[in-house]
């Protein structure tokens, strides 16, 4: 069985940001995970996150996705499920949109359903954070089909009516995870892996001899507001856009309301880090991608290659060294492509790797 409440070793739970000096530094998930059991999986992020943390570590578990199961467990087909009046299918295309719900959609459900009643046996009597995942709004936006014609993006008010129904499941979503699990501290990550290609007008049509509309800036931080401060009213205490993309648009993001952003650093240049620095100076806090997804982070050489590096940048900015303590740190990405052995090396690397940021937050 998974530890309990009672057992996890964390260092100050209700912390769940790590935010700023006397918190500590965040050790979590991106989110996918491979295989098809939930339930193990579940077992082995937990274990992994929060047995005999170190010192200076705050434990962030998470709901595992598992889009191996199929259909309907893939990123997109969870996210659609929660959409409210909306309904979607899986045809040769992709998830398109509905009149009713047909067999996809009750697939959805029933995984769904599935990894909400073992989430709440295995946090049964958690007392701290607790993160779930769901794509955000541009992504959907740029990957669902309408009923008749192009991606939901190239239709602006399909679009505000796509927005408006994330919103709404995704209040539900948050409400739902604090009422199987009542102590718990809930943080939302929006996964946006299409963010950067919705916003520099990249998406191609249907036929790929063109490309769909480019929304303009006030909208494109308009829907992801809405979308943040529905999960902020809904409970969740903390909310983290994720994308593993180069060139992610920062300060969209932080003129969104978002909490934090969670990006791969490898992919990171220079002036990608200064728009960080900015970013830090604002309030909004970095989860930072530095444990490979596959090989290579099982915390040994590999992860303090991978810290030090991060270190060289922030010393590089100027920042203090005190500031540390308000990182997050993650594998670069999901770990649905990694071997089960691989997920749970890097999650144990993640571990590690947040230590030695502790250790170099302490002086």
């Amino acid at each position: 069985m998974p530890p309990s409440a009672k057992d996890a070793e964390l260092t100050d739970p209700r912390e769940p940001s790590g935010a700023g000096p006397g918190g500590g530094v965040v050790a979590t998930g991106i989110g996918s995970w491979p295989g098809t059991d939930v339930r193990e999986a579940l077992r082995v992020v937990l274990g992994e996150l929060t047995a005999s943390v170190p010192e200076g570590v705050v434990a962030l578990p998470y709901l595992p996705e598992l889009p191996a199961r199929g259909p309907g467990a893939d990123l997109l087909g969870r996210a659609a499920h929660l959409l409210v009046d909306l309904h979607v299918d899986l045809q040769p295309q992709g998830w398109r949109l509905v009149d009713r719900p047909g067999r996809d959609h009750d697939r959805a459900g029933a995984l769904w359903g599935q990894d909400l009643d073992e989430l709440a046996e295995a946090f049964d009597g958690w007392s701290g954070p607790l993160k779930v995942q769901v794509a955000g709004p541009w992504t959907l936006a740029s990957e669902l089909w309408l009923p008749l014609g192009d991606r939901v993006l190239s239709d602006r008010g399909a679009t505000r009516d796509l927005v408006g129904s994330l919103a709404e499941g995704v209040a539900g979503h948050v409400a739902t995870v604090r009422r199987l699990v009542p102590a718990a501290e809930v943080v939302l990550q929006l996964d946006e892996p299409s963010l950067t290609t919705v916003a520099s007008g990249r998406v191609r049509s249907a036929s790929g001899y063109s490309v769909l509309r480019t929304p303009e800036e006030a909208e494109l931080v308009g829907g992801l507001r809405e979308v943040v401060e529905a999960a902020r009213g809904a409970g969740a205490v903390q909310v983290a856009v994720h994308s593993c993309a180069r060139d992610v648009p920062l300060d969209l993001l932080r003129r969104a309301g978002v909490d934090a952003v969670s990006l791969d650093v490898g992919l990171l240049r220079r002036p990608d880090w200064e728009g960080v620095a900015g970013l830090l100076d604002t309030g909004v806090r970095l989860w930072a991608g530095v444990l490979p997804s596959a090989s290579g982070g099982s915390g040994g050489p590999a992860s303090r290659d991978h810290v030090e590096g991060l270190l060289l940048r922030w010393r590089e900015l100027g920042l203090p060294a005190a500031d540390l303590l308000g990182l997050t740190l993650t594998p670069t990405c999901g770990l649905a492509a990694a071997t089960p052995e691989e997920a749970r090396a890097a999650t144990a690397g993640t571990v590690r790797a947040a230590a030695l940021v502790a250790e170099a937050a302490a002086g």
